[in-house]
């Protein structure tokens, strides 16, 4: 027994290296709240489960109801009918019938063995879960379908989770499923879709497209999406810069604008002015343009009559109308320019140089509500080469040198969504990325290949010696 009055000495606890191991105390989960959970997810279960397999809750339902006012009788003949309508659409329209149940046995397939049974350690290892063990915190997959072309897996976010995070990981979620590229479509708050394309639908060169009945100057066709669409550009309201290195494709995207052009051309509601320094591009056909400059003077004095008119229109429309309609008396004006930087940047003439810089982005900046429009091609997208791709709303990334210049042209974060533009296979021509309007996510698209015959068969048709109305084709 102590003294009355010594010092006591505190208890020494023991120290791990004694053998002694310190675990957190574990809390119990009543069993009330287990029973609650489990209840409240069979319940959502049951009440989501038509929603995701509609075409299965049907046919129960049905063949429930047959059975219990018809019998037995009645759910045999209902099944009978469903197998004779399944005959007969097999035998009128065995292709249909074949891809419809080819693309239903492949969406069964690789959901089970390519999506579900990679989904966890691809989004872990991409950063967008955080570890193995918490599945309740994994985005869940709703569906998948398939189309003759890609899969399409729809996904339900989790709380704090974003679309804009698989947005910049779509690198790494094409490669963890084997596929060639991964594209993001929003659905809703907490819903997305990732399409993930099955084979390369771009690989083969597309041949120049039929002339469109009806020129939309917002929608012109000029080649092929990577999803099956047609791919529109835009020239009416906007202005466009496309940038690729050399033999990258720039000349597909522009002689196929000025080839959906032709009819608006013909009937004089749309002009054409060309500036090709180069004089390879733009001069096999220069009887279709209406200008044509292929010295550095001649491309000055071009953009600064286009600019005069530009202004002249703009002084006529002021306080009368505020947007442009084609017409034969002012019509939509389109300057091509071909390797702009010849202008901006690698003329010898300083003089040439600043003139050239001021008239193009004069027309960029004012030119858009009158009905003036400029296609640019450009093969250094730095800014000390082009100091005005802020003033192109819409741009064209075709093959590029160098990783940091597709966000330069598509904006910041482009290559994280996907658009690996310098990545692009040197024996794709014509092969890009652009951003459609009202989708950040960019597009991988192929402008269709307009050869010399064709070019010589447009100016046969549509020259100044061609019958009005154009040629027989």
């Amino acid at each position: 027994m102590a003294k009355i009055g010594a010092a006591q000495t505190p208890p020494t606890l023991p120290t791990p290296a004694q053998g002694v191991r310190w675990t957190t105390p574990i809390v119990e989960t009543p069993g009330i709240v287990v029973l609650g959970s489990w209840i409240w997810r069979l319940v959502r279960f049951l009440v989501t489960l038509p929603f995701r397999f509609p075409v299965l809750v049907a046919t129960v339902t049905v063949s429930f109801a047959a059975w219990w006012w018809l019998g037995w009788p009645g759910l045999a003949g209902l099944w009978a009918t469903a197998s004779v309508a399944s005959l007969v659409w097999w035998r009128t329209s065995p292709d249909s019938y074949r891809t419809w149940v080819t693309l239903r046995l492949l969406a069964w397939w690789r959901h089970v063995f390519v999506y579900r049974r990679h989904w966890q350690p691809v989004l872990v290892i991409s950063g967008l879960a955080e570890s193995y063990q918490e599945r309740r915190y994994l985005p869940r997959i709703r569906r998948v379908t398939c189309s003759e072309w890609a899969d399409r897996v729809r996904v339900a976010l989790v709380a704090g989770t974003s679309p804009a995070d698989f947005e910049t990981r779509v690198a790494e979620l094409a490669h963890g499923f084997g596929a060639p590229s991964c594209r993001v479509e929003v659905e809703g708050p907490r819903k997305i879709t990732l399409e993930f394309p099955r084979r390369d639908t771009l690989a083969e060169p597309l041949p120049a497209l039929d002339l469109p009945d009806r020129v939309d100057l917002a929608a012109l066709p000029v080649g092929a999406c990577e999803d099956g669409s047609a791919w529109r550009l835009r020239l009416h309201g906007t202005h466009v810069l496309v940038a690729g290195v050399t033999g990258s494709g720039k000349g597909s995207v522009i002689w196929s604008a000025v080839r959906a052009m032709l009819p608006a051309i013909d009937s004089g509601t749309a002009q054409v002015w060309a500036i090709d320094p180069k004089r390879m591009e733009l001069s096999y056909g220069r009887t279709l343009f209406a200008q044509y400059a292929d010295t550095g003077e001649a491309a000055v004095a071009v953009l600064e009559t286009a600019v005069e008119r530009m202004q002249d229109r703009a002084e006529r429309y002021a306080g009368k109308q505020r947007s442009h309609t084609p017409t034969v008396d002012d019509p939509f004006v389109l300057v091509v320019l071909d390797e702009v930087a010849f202008l901006t940047a690698y003329h010898p003439d300083r003089d040439i140089r600043k003139r050239s810089e001021n008239a193009i982005a004069t027309l960029t900046s004012q030119g858009r509500s009158v009905g003036f429009a400029v296609l640019a091609a450009l093969q250094d997208p730095r800014k000390e080469v082009m100091n005005l791709r802020n003033l192109f709303p819409d741009k064209v990334a075709l093959r590029l040198d160098e990783a940091s210049q597709v966000d330069m042209i598509l904006g910041e974060g482009s290559r994280d969504r996907g658009a690996n533009a310098h990545l692009i296979d040197p024996t794709l021509p014509g092969v890009g990325y652009v951003r459609m309007e009202g989708s950040p996510a960019p597009v991988r698209v192929r402008a269709a290949y307009v050869s010399d015959d064709d070019i010589t068969t447009m100016t046969d048709a549509y020259g100044p010696d061609s019958p009005p109305g154009g040629a027989e084709w």
